[in-house]
């Protein structure tokens, strides 16, 4: 099969064509988007607390603003103590402010706002930005992906990042238990002081369901700190997808359930940017996003506020999305990013090309391989690239090995 799906997936891809500012490059890794080159947009969507704050006091403002414009769709929530809450809101008659419905903010809680917005010649822009609020003095909190009680992909990863640098480790490891059914061997791996993550030795088996048991409630983390966290969770694993990217040959082939879907062409990074070779995780999905090229070390070079069908691969800011700009001979055929992997398109977002099938085909913990590209494998830190480790290599990270 070439940009020939398969005669199923022919009849759907018929073109070829929030978080944070978004840049394309555990609970954690809430980095940028990036790719290619187009000229800088105004900032037309303010949000309050700003991207990334820490520490934010219960009694911070909160809203999104959009002075030069109008508010489209608003969606706030708030991850705390192990579950995700909605935050309702109203957006104003003019459509120029959106705010909470209720107030203060709660404390010890990771809280994501997307937003959407027209500016004056019918112009949409999409913002998805992130704030963590006050956590008491002597308390952590974990943070954890996936969400509670969600359906995910086999490579999914379930990653922790804790509010303070965790000292006694083998502690709070062993008070965080990850089980499944049916039984995996399941084991940790400690990135530094603040994140946690665990996998199995081998994919999920489609069909797993798997449980997390959190029982940090009054475990030392360090030396006076102690965790306030006691819930049991859940998620699930829907069927099995892998895509294989070649970067030399430029195109993508899916697999689902051992069976090939289809081969796509594709474009990705050009030279001196080229795309992470190994296995990717879909951590986030974005129907629209932002990508700017300051957020990832690329200066002005780029600036696209309605990237379409956006999947993140990489905290870094690796991102495989639609891509309505790139020359028309490109897919299948060049390079043409700054290391993300463009998929063929249209503006807006079309749900029969082969951006719009993919993006609706594929779960958060499904798997990216990329092969064929000059670049290092990805870090296993950077996203969800923990398979990019042996079983043994993986143990070892563990406190309790």
């Amino acid at each position: 099969m070439t940009l020939a799906l398969s005669r199923a997936v022919r009849g759907l891809v018929v073109l070829a064509s929030l978080v944070v500012l978004a840049g394309c490059a555990t609970v954690t890794p809430e980095a940028t988007l990036m790719d290619d080159a187009r000229p800088a947009v105004r900032e037309l969507i303010h949000i309050s607390p700003p991207d990334r704050a820490r520490d934010v006091v219960s009694t911070e403002p909160f809203e999104v603003r959009v002075p030069r414009g109008r508010l489209e769709r608003v969606t706030a929530a708030a991850s705390h103590g192990g579950e995700r809450l909605a935050v309702p809101g109203r957006i104003s008659a003019d459509g120029h402010t959106w705010r909470p419905a209720t107030s203060p903010l709660t404390l010890a809680a990771r809280y994501t706002v997307d937003a959407v917005a027209v500016d004056a010649s019918g112009r949409r822009t999409a913002r998805h930005t992130s704030f963590t609020t006050y956590v008491p003095e002597h308390r952590f909190i974990g943070y954890f992906t996936p969400e509670p009680e969600s359906v995910v992909g086999t490579g999914m990863i379930v990653s922790f990042g804790f509010s303070r640098p965790i000292t006694d480790r083998a502690a709070v490891e062993r008070a965080v238990r990850v089980t499944s059914s049916p039984p995996a061997e399941i084991a940790g791996h400690w990135f530094g002081a603040t994140r946690l993550d665990f996998r199995p030795r081998t994919y999920w088996r489609p069909g797993t369901r798997v449980t997390l048991d959190l029982r940090l409630r009054d475990v030392r983390g360090s030396r006076g700190v102690y965790g306030i966290q006691r819930k049991t969770v859940g998620f699930t694993v829907g069927r099995s997808q892998v895509s294989r990217v070649d970067a030399a040959g430029h195109t993508m082939r899916v697999v689902r359930d051992g069976r090939m879907l289809a081969t796509v062409p594709i474009t990705a990074g050009g030279q001196g940017n080229d795309t992470y070779r190994g296995k990717m995780v879909i951590s986030q999905k974005f129907a629209m996003t932002r990508m700017n090229g300051d957020t990832v070390g690329f200066g002005g070079e780029y600036d696209i506020s309605d990237v379409p069908h956006a999947m993140r691969l990489t905290g870094s800011g690796t991102f495989l999305h639609g891509n309505y700009w790139a020359p028309p001979g490109a897919f299948g055929a060049r390079n043409t990013s700054h290391g993300c992997i463009g998929l063929p398109d249209v503006q807006g977002g079309g749900p029969s090309t082969p951006a719009g099938w993919f993006y609706e085909s594929s779960l958060v913990g499904d798997v990216v391989e990329v092969v064929g590209s000059p670049e290092r494998v990805v870090a296993p830190d950077n996203g969800l690239g923990g398979w990019n480790m042996t079983w043994e290599e993986w143990k070892a990270g563990s406190a309790l090995s």
